[in-house]
């Protein structure tokens, strides 16, 4: 395994369409299975602190449970604002194991 990468999940885990909750050196990450790309960001919400994991997969927008708030999963960019975003990771399938850059 690569420097930096950490194992996170399973591919089979996280079927396409659907967002799961990861730990990743004590920050919440939230996996993406947007139509078979697999992307990473912060679980957390700026705007309030909400559990994106808990919100909806639309595309590959994430839309917040709280209050609306989306961002695309490729570059965490604010649908909102262009100045707000999360933090993308990077990530890697290596087999069934998910790999996410974490540093």
């Amino acid at each position: 395994m690569a420097a930096g990468l950490v194992a996170v999940a399973k591919l089979s885990e996280l079927p396409p369409g659907r967002v799961k909750k990861v730990i990743v050196e004590g920050k919440e990450v939230a996996l993406y299975n947007a139509g078979g790309t697999i992307r990473a960001t912060s679980n957390i919400c700026p705007h309030q602190g909400g559990p994106l994991d808990e919100g909806e997969l639309d595309g590959n927008l994430i839309i917040c449970p709280w209050h609306g708030w989306m961002f695309n999963i490729e570059d965490g960019c604010s649908v909102m604002s262009p100045n707000l975003r999360i933090r993308t990771y990077e990530v890697q399938v290596q087999g069934d194991d998910i790999l996410i850059k974490s540093s």
